[in-house]
C-alpha cells in the first residue's frame, strides 16, 4: 500500500528497506510513498537484487503507472533478467507518452542491443544525437553498442567524444580502456585516466582503473602506485585491496598478496575466487595446510568451483596424499574439461601412483589442449624415459619443438633421449641446436649421464659451442 502523503514522515533508507522486506516476507501492510518505492528498487538494482527490485517497481506503478522513472528501471531490470522483448514493449508504450524522454531512449536503445539488433541500436542513438543535449551519455551508449556488435575500433570513438563532451564520465573512461585493450592498445588510455585524476584527485575508483591499465600492460610497479593511492582515499574498497593481491602475486611477492587478500576479505563479501587466491598466495609460500582451508573455503560457498577443488589436489599432492588429489583432480575436471593444467595434475598424479597408461593419455589431452606450455611435455617424456622407452619420449619432444621452435631445453632433452635410444648423428644435431640457443642449459645433459667418462666425452663436445 501507498500514502503519497507520506512525506512527512521521512526515514533512512535502511528502515524503509526493513519495513519492505517484511510486508513482502511477512505479508505486512505497509505504506510507502512514491520518492521511497523509488529508492527501494534503485537500492535493490544496484545490489544486482533484481527480484526485490522488480517487486517495488511494480508496487510503484500499481498507484502511479506513469512515472518515467519507475518505467525506465523495470525495463531495465527486466533486461538484467533476460527478459528484453518485455522490457521493449514496456518502453515502446511509455515513448508513446513521452516522445522526447531521452533516458526512455537510451533503455530502448540499450535493449536492442541486448538483443543482437545492434544496426537499430546505432541508428536509434544516431537520431539521439540530433535530437538531443546530453550527448555523453548517448555517445557512451553508443560505445556500448559498438563494443556488443563485436566493432572495438567504432567503440573508441565513441567512448573518446563521450570523454570530450564530460572529462568527469567515469563509466566511459572505464570502457575506453576495455575497447582499448581489445585492439592492443590499451597504453592509450593512460592519459584519459591521468587527465580525470588531475581533475579530480580523490577518486579513488579513477585510481583503481588507472591500476587495472598499468596492470595489463604489465608495469606491476606503477600498478601497485595506483592502487595504493586508491585505497589511502578510500582504505576499504574491496576492488582496490583484491587487484593488489593479483599485482603482488605477479610479482611473486607472496607474503604481500597475501596481506592485501586478508584485507579485501575483511572488507568485501567472502566469494569463491577471492578464497581461492588467498589460498594460492599461501600455497606458494608453502603454507598448504592454511591454503588448504581458504581452497575448502572456496568450494563451500560455489560447489560448482573447479579453480577449488584443483587447488585442494595441488595442496594434497604437496602433502602427499596423492590419492585424495586424485578425487579433487577428477571433480574439478568433471566440471571444466578444457584446463590442461588439471590434466597435467591428473596425469603428474597418475604418474605418481604407478599408473603410466591413465598418467600418458592425460598428458596427451593437455598437450591437444595448450600445446605451448614446456613443462608438460616435458613431464610427458620423462614419463615414458622412466620406462626405458626412449624412442617415445624423443618422438614427444620432437613434436614439441615443432611447436615450440625456440625453447632451448627442449633440444637437449631430444638429444638426451636420442643418445640412450643409440641414434648418436640425430642426437648430436639437436645437441647442437640446443648449444646454439642457449648455451648455459647444457648442464641439462650431466643428469643423465652420470659415468664419467660419458660426462668428459659430452663436456669436451660441448666445450666446442663455448663463446
Amino acid at each position: 500500500m501507498l500514502d503519497p502523503e507520506f512525506d512527512d514522515h521521512k526515514e533512512d533508507i535502511q528502515s524503509s528497506l526493513e519495513r519492505f522486506e517484511k510486508m513482502i516476507h511477512q505479508q505486512e501492510d505497509s505504506f510507502f510513498d512514491l520518492d521511497t518505492l523509488e529508492q527501494i528498487a534503485e537500492h535493490y538494482f544496484i545490489q544486482a537484487k533484481f527480484d526485490e527490485a522488480l517487486k517495488a517497481c511494480d508496487l510503484g506503478l500499481l498507484h502511479f503507472p506513469y512515472t518515467l522513472e519507475l518505467i525506465s528501471l523495470k525495463a531495465q531490470i527486466l533486461g538484467e533478467l533476460l527478459q528484453p522483448e518485455e522490457a521493449l514493449e514496456i518502453i515502446e508504450n511509455a515513448i508513446l507518452l513521452f516522445p522526447s524522454d531521452i533516458e526512455l531512449i537510451l533503455v530502448k536503445g540499450s535493449l536492442l542491443s541486448q538483443m543482437n539488433q545492434h544496426e537499430a541500436s546505432v541508428h536509434l542513438f544516431l537520431e539521439a544525437l540530433e535530437n538531443h543535449e546530453e550527448k555523453d551519455e548517448v555517445y557512451f551508449r553508443l560505445g556500448l553498442s559498438y563494443l556488443a556488435w563485436s566493432k572495438p575500433r567504432e567503440a573508441v570513438d565513441m567512448f573518446k567524444k563521450s570523454l570530450e563532451h564530460n572529462p568527469e564520465n567515469e563509466n566511459a573512461l572505464v570502457e575506453l580502456a576495455n575497447a582499448l585493450d581489445e585492439i592492443g592498445k590499451i597504453e592509450e588510455s593512460l592519459p584519459y585516466y591521468k587527465n580525470f585524476i588531475d581533475q579530480d584527485p580523490f577518486s579513488y575508483t579513477a585510481w583503481y582503473n588507472l591500476g587495472i591499465a598499468y596492470s595489463k600492460l604489465k608495469q606491476y610497479e606503477k600498478a601497485i602506485d595506483a592502487y595504493e593511492y586508491s585505497l589511502a582515499i578510500e582504505p576499504t574498497f574491496g576492488s582496490s585491496l583484491f587487484n593488489l593481491g593479483n599485482t603482488y602475486m605477479n610479482l611473486m611477492d607472496y607474503p604481500k598478496a597475501e596481506e592485501a587478500y586478508t584485507l579485501c576479505l575483511k572488507h568485501d563479501e567472502p566469494n569463491p575466487e577471492l578464497y581461492c587466491c588467498l589460498g594460492a598466495s599461501l600455497e606458494r609460500q608453502k603454507k598448504f595446510d592454511e591454503a588448504l582451508s581458504f581452497y575448502k573455503e572456496s568450494v563451500k560457498i560455489d560447489s560448482l568451483w573447479d579453480e577449488g577443488y584443483y587447488g585442494l589436489a595441488v595442496c594434497l599432492t604437496e602433502l602427499d596424499k596423492w590419492f585424495e588429489s586424485l578425487h579433487f583432480l577428477k571433480k574439478a575436471l568433471k566440471l571444466n574439461e578444457t584446463n590442461p593444467l588439471y590434466w597435467t595434475g591428473l596425469a603428474d598424479v597418475e604418474a605418481y601412483l604407478g599408473n603410466p597408461v591413465s598418467a600418458d593419455e592425460a598428458y596427451q589431452k593437455s598437450v591437444e589442449l595448450d600445446s605451448f606450455f614446456a613443462p608438460t611435455w616435458i613431464k610427458w617424456a620423462q614419463l615414458h624415459y622412466d620406462l626405458d622407452d626412449f624412442e617415445k619420449s624423443a618422438d614427444i619432444m620432437l613434436s614439441a619443438i615443432d611447436e615450440l621452435p625456440e625453447e632451448a631445453e627442449l633440444y637437449y632433452r631430444s638429444a638426451i633421449f636420442l643418445i640412450k635410444a643409440g641414434q648418436f648423428k640425430e642426437a648430436f644435431h639437436f645437441l647442437e641446436s640446443g648449444l646454439l640457443l642457449d648455451y648455459e642449459k647444457h648442464v641439462i645433459m650431466f643428469d643423465y649421464f652420470p659415468n664419467l667418462d660419458t660426462q668428459k666425452a659430452i663436456f669436451k663436445l660441448i666445450q666446442q659451442y663455448k663463446k
